[in-house]
C-alpha cells in the first residue's frame, strides 16, 4: 500500500486544493493568490476580531441583567423617533436598527463573540420596535390641530372635569364638532362661579368658546403643549364666552373613578381648610387643583413638589401599610394561619389597595409605574425573591412604556425612573450593602447609618435629578436632600397615615382631632419648603443646556447605574463633557417670541421686555430661558433704548461690537420708504406683521413672514447664532411652522390654558 507525499496533503485553510484540480501549475498558482488574499484579509479584520472578542469578554465579565438593557433600547428607539426629523429619517434608523440585529444573527451562528451578538441582536430589535411603537401611537391618538383660532358656538359632551380653585376655574375636555362637522376633542376653561355641579363627565353643555390651536413652545427650549396635544387627542383649548347651559344631565353611572376622586377631594378640603386641606386633598385623591401658586413654587424650589405629585412614595406607603396591616391582623386568626400562607394573602390585598389607590389619583403616569413595580415587589416578597432589582423596575418601565411610549420626551416619566435607578443602583452597590448590613452595635447606631443613609440616598437622587430638571425647568433647588430628609418621614410616617385615619374615623363622626394633626403636619412640611426655598442660593438657574448635552447626561448616567464592576466609571466620560458643555451653554441675547409680540433684551443681568404683557406667563418663560430671576424692565425704561408708539431702537454691545435692533410694539400704518430707510440702519428687526421686502436690515428680519415657518428665536450676537423652534420640530404632526398657521391671534395666556 503506497501513501502520498506529505506535501500533496491538503491543508485544512486552502479550500482550494490544488490536489482537486486537474490543470497543474495554473491551479497552484491560483491556490497561492487565493491564500495570500485571504490572508490580507484576515491581517486586516483581526483588529476589529480583537475589538470583538473584548467586548464579549467585559459583556461576559460583568454579568449584566439583559432585561433593562433591552428596555434602554426601547427607549433610545422612542427617542431617537423625537429626534430625527421625519418619515425617511425614521426608516432609515429602523434599518440600521434591524441591520444590528442581523448582525448579531450572523454572529450567532458563527459562535464566537455569543455575549457581543446576543446584544448587538437584543438591542438591534429593541430600538427598532421603540421607533415603530411611537410612531404607531402617535398615528393612533395624534389629531390635527384647527388651521386658527375661532369662535365656536357648539353642543358638547363633557370627557373630563378638573377641579382648578386655586386659578378660579374648573377645566373641561369635550367631545364636539368644528366648523365642519367633523368630531373633535377640545379643552375649554370654564370660570368658577360658571361652573355649575351639573357639569359632570357624561353631561351635554351648550356653549360659545374662544378656541386656537394647542400652541407650540414659545421660544427654543420652552414648554411644546402642542406635542402634548397631540398625544392626548386635544385638536384645541381655550375658553367659553358668555354662559353655559346644560342640555342634558350626565347618565347614571357616567361618573365612575373620576366621580369618587372628586367627591372624595371635596369631602377632604371640608374638613380641612386652607393651605393644608389643598395638599391633602392631592395626597388623597391626586386633585392638585387647589394648590396656591406660591406654595407651588415654595415646594419646587426645596426640592420637595415631588411630594404633591402622587408616585412612588405615596403608593409605596399605601401598599406597605396594607401589607403589613393584612400580615398582623391576617396573624390573629388561628384558623387561617394554620391553612394558607400570609404573606400571600397579605400581598394580594397590598396590590389591590395600590391598583385602587392608583385608579383614584388619576392614573399619572409616575402613579402607574409605581403601581406596578409594587405589584412586582409584593409578588417577589411572596416568592421569597429579592425585590429591589433592575429586573423589576425594566417590568415596570416596560408596562408604562406600552402604554405611553411618548412619556420618554416629558419630565414625569424621566424623574420617576431617574430617582428609582439611583436608589436601586446606589442600595444594590457593595459599600451600601456592607455599610447597611446587620452587625453588633450599639443600639443608637442603627437609626444613627440610617438617618446617614438617607441624606446620601437624597443626595444621590439630587444629583440625578439635576440635569433632567434643568433641563426641562432650567432651575433647581439646591438643599433638596437636606429638606427631603425631614419631608420624606414626615409625609410617609406621620401625614399620609394620619390623613388615611381620618377618613376612617369620619365614618363615624370622629375624625376632627385627626384632621387636626394631619393639619398640623401638613404645615409644618408647607414650613419647611418655604423655609428652604428662602434661602440664599437655594435655587439654581441655567440657560437651556441642549439636546446634546442631556443625551450624554443620559447615557452616562445608565451606564454607572446599570453597568457593573469598574466598567461602569466610564460612564463619567459622558457625564464630564455633559458638564462641560452645560456650563459653557451661554445666555441668549435676544429672546423673540413665536407671534413677534413679545421679545426680551438680557442686559447686564437683567431682562428687557418689550411689552408689559397682560400675562405673566411670557415674562415668565422669557426669563426662565434667560436663566434670570426677578421681573422684566420695561425696555422703553432702558437707556440703551429709545421707544415711540411704534417702534423702539435697542442698542446692544457684545466684544466691542454694537448691534442695533429695530422692534415693532404698534400696529399703526408706516410709510414704505421711512420703514426702508429705519431698517437699512439696524442689525435686526423683530415685527409681529409682514414687513414689505424693501425693509433689509443688515443681518436678520424677523417678520411675521418669517416667525411663522421658524417660531420663537434666541438669538447669541456674539457669535451670529440663531436658534430656531422649528429646529427641533421636524414633520411631526403637532408641528404646523412650515405651513404657515397663524399664531397672531394668539391670547396672551399660558399655553397649557
Amino acid at each position: 500500500m503506497t501513501t502520498q507525499p506529505s506535501s500533496t496533503v491538503p491543508s485544512d485553510d486552502a479550500t482550494s486544493g490544488s490536489d482537486l484540480r486537474s490543470d497543474g501549475g495554473t491551479g497552484a498558482a491560483y491556490g497561492a493568490a487565493q491564500r495570500r488574499l485571504w490572508q490580507v484579509v484576515a491581517a486586516m479584520s483581526s483588529p476589529l476580531a480583537r475589538v470583538a472578542q473584548g467586548l464579549d469578554r467585559s459583556l461576559g465579565d460583568a454579568a449584566l441583567e439583559r432585561g433593562p438593557w433591552v428596555i434602554v433600547g426601547v427607549i433610545a428607539g422612542i427617542a431617537a423617533w423625537f429626534v430625527l426629523p421625519g418619515p425617511v429619517a425614521w426608516m432609515a434608523a429602523i434599518g440600521v436598527a434591524l441591520g444590528v440585529a442581523v448582525a448579531g444573527v450572523l454572529l450567532l451562528r458563527m459562535d464566537r463573540v455569543p455575549d457581543l451578538a446576543l446584544a448587538l441582536l437584543a438591542l438591534g430589535l429593541a430600538v427598532a420596535f421603540g421607533i415603530g411603537l411611537i410612531w404607531a401611537r402617535s398615528i393612533s391618538v395624534g389629531e390635527p390641530a384647527i388651521e386658527h383660532p375661532q369662535m365656536l358656538t357648539m353642543h358638547a359632551r363633557i370627557l373630563e372635569r378638573e377641579e382648578q380653585p386655586a386659578r378660579e376655574r374648573v377645566r373641561l375636555v369635550l367631545a364636539a364638532r368644528d366648523e365642519q362637522g367633523a368630531a373633535i376633542k377640545l379643552r375649554v376653561n370654564v370660570p368658577l362661579e360658571q361652573a355649575s355641579p351639573a357639569m359632570q363627565r357624561g353631561a351635554v353643555i351648550g356653549l360659545t368658546a374662544r378656541l386656537m390651536p394647542p400652541a407650540p413652545p414659545l421660544v427654543p427650549g420652552g414648554y411644546d403643549f402642542a406635542r402634548a396635544a397631540w398625544f392626548q387627542g386635544l385638536a384645541a383649548t381655550g375658553s367659553v364666552v358668555g354662559p353655559v347651559e346644560v342640555i342634558a344631565p350626565s347618565p347614571q353611572g357616567w361618573g365612575g373613578i373620576a366621580a369618587v376622586q372628586h367627591d372624595l377631594s371635596a369631602h377632604v378640603r371640608s374638613q380641612l381648610g386652607g393651605s393644608a386641606g389643598s395638599i391633602a386633598a392631592a395626597f388623597a385623591s391626586g386633585d392638585r387643583g387647589a394648590i396656591a401658586e406660591a406654595d407651588e413654587v415654595a415646594m419646587r424650589d426645596a426640592g420637595l413638589t415631588h411630594l404633591l405629585s402622587i408616585s412612588g412614595l405615596h403608593v409605596s406607603a399605601v401598599v406597605a401599610a396594607a401589607y403589613f396591616l393584612a400580615l398582623k391582623l391576617l396573624a390573629l386568626w388561628p384558623w387561617l394561619a394554620l391553612r394558607v400562607r400570609l404573606p400571600v394573602v397579605a400581598a394580594a390585598l397590598g396590590a389591590l389597595a395600590g391598583i385602587g389607590y392608583t385608579l383614584l389619583t388619576g392614573a399619572e403616569v409616575p402613579t402607574v409605574r409605581s403601581c406596578a413595580a409594587a405589584v412586582l415587589v409584593l409578588i417577589a416578597l411572596a416568592l421569597g425573591r429579592e425585590p429591589l432589582t433592575f429586573r423589576l423596575l425594566a417590568v415596570a418601565a416596560g408596562f408604562v412604556l406600552l402604554l405611553w411610549p411618548e412619556s420618554v420626551a416629558g419630565p414625569s416619566f424621566q424623574m420617576s425612573f431617574a430617582a428609582v435607578l439611583a436608589i436601586v443602583a446606589l442600595h444594590n452597590s457593595a459599600p451600601v450593602r456592607a455599610f447597611l448590613a446587620p452587625r453588633e452595635e450599639a443600639w443608637l447606631m442603627r437609626p444613627l447609618r440610617g438617618g446617614a443613609m438617607l441624606l446620601v440616598t437624597g443626595l444621590v437622587i439630587e444629583i440625578a435629578l439635576m440635569p433632567i430638571v434643568l433641563f426641562h425647568f432650567h432651575r433647581t433647588g439646591m438643599y433638596g436632600a437636606l429638606a427631603n430628609m425631614i419631608g420624606i418621614p414626615l409625609v410617609t410616617f406621620v401625614s399620609m397615615p394620619l390623613i388615611a385615619l381620618a377618613l376612617l374615623c369620619d365614618l363615624v363622626g370622629a375624625g376632627a382631632p385627626v384632621w387636626w394633626l394631619a393639619g398640623a403636619s401638613l404645615d409644618l412640611l408647607l414650613g419647611i419648603a418655604h423655609l428652604t426655598a428662602s434661602q440664599p442660593g437655594a435655587v439654581k438657574l441655567a440657560p437651556h443646556m441642549g439636546g446634546l448635552a442631556f443625551g450624554l447626561f443620559v447615557a452616562g448616567g445608565l451606564w454607572i447605574a446599570l453597568w457593573s464592576g469598574r466598567g461602569r466609571f466610564w460612564g463619567f466620560v459622558p457625564v464630564l463633557i455633559a458638564t462641560i458643555l452645560m456650563l459653557s451653554t451661554s445666555r441668549p441675547d435676544v429672546l423673540v417670541a413665536r407671534d413677534g409680540r413679545d421679545v426680551a433684551i438680557i442686559e447686564g443681568g437683567r431682562l428687557m421686555s418689550l411689552r408689559e404683557s397682560q400675562s405673566s406667563y411670557p415674562s415668565d418663560t422669557l426669563a426662565e430661558l434667560g436663566a434670570l430671576d426677578g421681573p422684566p424692565l420695561p425696555l422703553s425704561q432702558w437707556p440703551g433704548a429709545r421707544c415711540s408708539a411704534e417702534f423702539c431702537v435697542a442698542t446692544v454691545e457684545r466684544e466691542g461690537r454694537r448691534y442695533r435692533l429695530l422692534l415693532a410694539r404698534g400696529r399703526e400704518y408706516v410709510t414704505e420708504r421711512d420703514l426702508a430707510a429705519a431698517c437699512a440702519r439696524v442689525d435686526i428687526v423683530v415685527a409681529d406683521r409682514w414687513l414689505p421686502y424693501s425693509c433689509r436690515p443688515r443681518w436678520l428680519k424677523a417678520d411675521r413672514r418669517m416667525l411663522e415657518k421658524t417660531g420663537g428665536l434666541a438669538i447669541r450676537l456674539s457669535s451670529r447664532e440663531v436658534e430656531t423652534v422649528a429646529q427641533g420640530q421636524g414633520a411631526h404632526g403637532w408641528w404646523h411652522g412650515a405651513g404657515g398657521v397663524p399664531r397672531e391671534a394668539e391670547r396672551r395666556t399660558r399655553p397649557d390654558q
